[in-house]
């Protein structure tokens, strides 16, 4: 956790689902997001503007273990924007939506974060992210959810309907992520939500202590979840990436239902 530093920036928002202060800070050469707290919601080496400088948004990539040939991805939430920039810029072969309530942020993470301009390959759209779930069903390859505010996850982005509609707005292969705290009390809770509305095809990713988890609820289970052929995927993208795919295998295999050969899924089971 970086400490709160040089302040760049702040502004207030006007209306109830985007009232969150933003703040910017500058420490050691990283740059970091903040909504209302200290708690640092994306940070950027200022250096290397696309790569992913926190664990778990390289965590979160771990998609590409499973999809191999995901074309659309829609995002709730921009804040920083670290893994829409780092997608724009390293998966060519994918077309992004970025829905964020926030206008402010919107403008703060083009301005300060280096998030390129609406193009071909990707539109950032200001409105409401659950309404547009609700009304776009099959939609996606792959759903990302990074909805911390000030206050944790909201409530309205950890309910049983939510994880209804996060499933339904995804094609019929189609990955959510989602970045849940390791810590929160009510985890167990959010993951059996994420398990009821996938049918029990989910994998967790703890990518720190406690930190952040990475959850993958899956539409089908993947055709291949031998480890052998999981770490073949993982060098393979290591040659393109830098992300320790081959490091996040191995805690997939630690942290779920998994023999030597391979890892399982409760639907599975």
């Amino acid at each position: 956790m970086f400490r709160v530093a040089k302040h760049l920036m702040r502004g207030l928002t006007h209306s109830s689902a985007a009232d969150e202060i933003v703040d910017v800070s500058e420490l050691e050469g990283v740059r970091a997001l903040h909504l209302g707290s200290s708690t640092i919601q994306s940070a950027m080496r200022i250096k290397d503007p696309f790569a992913l400088e926190l664990a778990y948004t390289r965590g979160m990539m771990c998609f590409l273990l499973f999809h191999h040939s995901a074309r659309h991805m829609l995002t709730i939430g921009l804040g920083g924007g670290s893994i829409t920039k780092y997608v724009h810029a390293y998966c060519p072969e994918i077309e992004s939506k970025v829905i964020e309530i926030n206008p402010r942020i919107i403008q703060v993470a083009r301005n300060q974060f280096f998030v390129p301009e609406n193009d071909g390959r990707l539109e950032v759209i200001e409105t409401d992210g659950l309404q547009y779930l609700a009304e776009h069903r099959e939609a996606a390859d792959v759903l990302m959810i990074d909805a911390f505010d000030s206050n944790g996850i909201p409530p309205n982005f950890c309910s049983q309907d939510f994880f209804d509609q996060c499933a339904d707005a995804l094609n019929h292969d189609g990955i959510l992520v989602i970045n849940l705290w390791g810590s929160d009390k009510k985890f167990d809770v959010y993951l059996n939500r994420i398990e009821q509305s996938f049918s029990g095809r989910a994998l967790i990713l703890p990518t720190g202590r406690p930190g952040n988890i990475a959850v993958f609820g899956f539409k089908r289970e993947p055709a291949d979840l031998r480890l052998s052929s999981l770490r073949t995927r993982a060098k393979a993208l290591e040659k393109t990436h830098k992300i320790e795919f081959l490091q996040f295998v191995e805690k997939l295999a630690e942290h779920n239902d998994s023999t030597v050969n391979r890892i399982f899924m409760k639907s599975g089971i």
